[in-house]
């Protein structure tokens, strides 16, 4: 249920002291600590109304509440655990409003393995055999421009700290 406690996002393979980068442009809404953890999330630009939200944790924020950000530009750092994780990790999330959707939904498909991500904790059930990827939530309807806006590229513009979020989290 919307409401229960359960994990909603990714969890991308990490260190302690390693570099955390926006995944687009936006404002910084939060930077400080929930429950002993840091936690950093940015109101991504141009995305509606309410305003898509990435956050990221375990994060010590190298910029402040209402600081404006550009996609990849180093915002944090992971901080020592314990991670939920057998290693360390980064968790992403995304959200618009009160609804958490998929923060790979802000990846191109030529990112993504195929097959949908899944939220954890799944037990017993197998992964889908050749099942195409589902399609993106809501999310997608709002992509946000990763690079400028003027720029023609589109996806291809995703900021290299996106791409290598997503390898990371697929490795």
């Amino acid at each position: 249920a919307p409401w229960a406690a359960g994990h909603r996002g990714v969890d991308l393979a990490a260190r302690a002291g390693q570099a955390v980068r926006a995944a687009a442009a936006g404002r910084v809404s939060f930077a400080g600590p929930v429950a002993r953890r840091g936690v950093l999330t940015i109101e991504l630009s141009g995305t509606g109304d309410p305003p898509l939200r990435t956050s990221y944790e375990p994060v010590r924020a190298t910029v402040p509440k209402g600081a404006r950000v550009t996609a990849g530009q180093v915002v944090g750092v992971v901080e020592a655990g314990p991670f939920h994780c057998p290693t360390g990790c980064l968790h992403w999330g995304l959200r618009r409003g009160d609804r958490y959707l998929d923060p790979l939904s802000l990846l191109p498909r030529s990112m993504l393995r195929g097959g949908p991500s899944r939220l954890l904790p799944v037990f017993g059930i197998p992964p889908a055999q050749g099942s195409a990827a589902a399609s993106p939530p809501e999310a997608a309807g709002a992509r946000p421009r990763l690079a400028a806006a003027a720029s023609p590229t589109g996806p291809s513009d995703l900021a290299p700290a996106v791409a290598l979020a997503a390898a990371a989290a697929w490795a």
